[in-house]
């Protein structure tokens, strides 16, 4: 479903009220275990992988735009207990999959070695690389979509406006990427800068009604910039086959336990916003150019310096960000009974540090990025 412009299928129907669900796409790099290059082995690893037939039964593998890559995508759990021990086993069947071809998983936003993508060949892809020039051709990045449930369309477009000012510190908490084509770039996520490469990528205003969104989304595809409703890239978006908001910005994490904060966070913004929305609450109308400051400042440093403030826009120590999306989140995480998890989560976090601050960490004590890639893909399959 991460795919540019790849969702899964199925039909939608809101579901009733209760406890909303929640599942991942995470993508997955595929490396040569040796010397720690991309290699585009997902075709000849699809061949060989047996789907289950029940789709509900746990984690399944599937490509993505690029033959260097690979897409876990998780069932709907409703308890981050559950979730977690999908997002573990999903990367255990990635990595076995890709053993049977030689090489091995990690969860790294890009490729920190040099690499030339191979994408899969599709008609359509075919055709976003020809439309899309270099931007395609150079699009070998892993993110984690998230989905949560959400029981209309009218709570979906009401959630999208109130979550919106949130999304950069994602952004922040999971970045995972310092490196492009060898190179220590100096932001912490790469990955979203590349992916904003992208013409119909970004934050969107506030719309305000499902009508609103689906014409804005009309709109970008009658110009022919977007080819079609898949290449809708905003930050987060109304899933087309789901009844799921589905958040985007974020970097594949690389340790699962950052994957499992970043779905309770996500939860916890979807119902903060759907009670905001019935209690009457106004969305905070930070404009979409100050968000897409936002989100650069969050992917330039990460956690490792001064984020924007989501309400004010004005510079803010990291830590201090954090805290208040907590704090925002804190009756309903409560509610739920995911306060005290969440709370850890973030501890260990800022306590470890993100995925970019461990690869910088790993090269500058070995000097040598093939054992950076090593000690990734040791991250991405170890179970705590």
């Amino acid at each position: 479903m991460a795919t540019p412009g790849n969702e899964g299928t199925g039909a939608a129907q809101y579901p009733a009220s209760g406890l909303r669900t929640f599942g991942i796409e995470e993508e997955l790099l595929l490396v040569d275990p040796a010397t720690g290059e991309a290699v585009p082995k997902a075709g000849e690893l699809l061949a060989f992988y047996v789907r289950p037939m029940d789709s509900g039964a746990g984690p399944v593998l599937t490509a993505e735009f690029q033959q260097e890559m690979i897409e876990v995508v998780t069932p709907p759990h409703s308890t981050m207990d559950g979730l977690e021990a999908d997002i573990i086993a999903g990367r255990a069947i990635a990595d076995r999959a890709a053993r049977d071809v030689g090489v091995r998983v990690a969860a790294l936003g890009t490729s920190p070695l040099p690499t030339r993508p191979h994408p899969v060949q599709l008609r359509r892809f075919v055709a976003m690389r020809e439309e899309y020039g270099l931007t395609a051709r150079e699009q070998l990045t892993c993110g984690c979509h998230i989905h949560v449930s959400v029981e209309s369309p009218e709570e979906a477009v009401a959630v999208l406006d109130r979550i919106r000012i949130w999304l950069p510190v994602l952004v922040a908490l999971s970045a995972n990427s310092p490196f492009w084509h060898g190179e220590d770039t100096g932001y912490a996520s790469y990955r979203s800068q590349v992916w904003n490469r992208w013409p119909s990528a970004g934050p969107l205003e506030i719309l305000g009604s499902p009508d609103a969104y689906h014409q804005l989304v009309h709109d970008m595809v009658s110009t022919g910039v977007a080819l079609d409703e898949g290449m809708i890239y905003f930050d987060a978006r109304l899933s087309r086959h789901y009844p799921t908001v589905e958040f985007r910005v974020a970097d594949v994490c690389l340790r699962p336990e950052n994957t499992v904060l970043l779905v309770g966070i996500a939860r916890g913004l979807v119902e903060t916003a759907a009670r905001e929305w019935r209690e009457g609450i106004e969305p905070v109308a930070v404009p979409s150019a100050l968000l897409r400051l936002a989100a650069w400042k969050a992917g330039r440093w990460g956690l490792r310096g001064e984020l924007l403030d989501p309400v004010t826009s004005r510079p803010a120590p990291a830590l201090a960000v954090v805290n208040a999306l907590i704090n925002h989140l804190r009756e309903v995480l409560e509610d739920i009974g995911d306060l005290q998890r969440v709370e850890e989560l973030v501890d260990d976090l800022l306590r470890v540090g993100t995925g970019a601050v461990r690869q910088l960490e790993v090269l500058h004590r070995t000097g040598d990025m093939e054992e950076m890639v090593a000690d990734a893909v040791n991250c991405t399959v170890w179970v705590p």
